[in-house]
């Protein structure tokens, strides 16, 4: 359900129906109009944060970011901070 609902938003923001600033709803909000549980709004979200696709906005909420459509994953290798460590 996760990945649906991820899915859905993402092709919100590709097609230009969700823009740059866009606040979306509450993941209470936007849960129980899916009759679905917050976490699993919440995972969509931070999956999308994660691609680069939404921003937060703190207490407002979170917005889609003016970096739509580009996928930033952020880099999570281990060994590359290892290897700058060794002496």
């Amino acid at each position: 359900m996760t990945r649906q609902i991820r899915e859905q938003i993402n092709a919100l923001i590709e097609a230009g129906e969700l823009v740059a600033g866009t606040l979306l709803p509450s993941e209470r909000d936007l849960a129980n109009n899916l009759k679905v549980a917050r976490n699993v709004v919440r995972g969509a979200y931070e999956q999308l944060m994660d691609l680069g696709q939404l921003k937060s906005e703190g207490r407002k909420g979170r917005s889609v970011s003016s970096g739509r459509g580009s996928a930033k994953k952020k880099s999570t290798s281990k060994t590359s901070k290892s290897k700058s460590r060794k002496k």
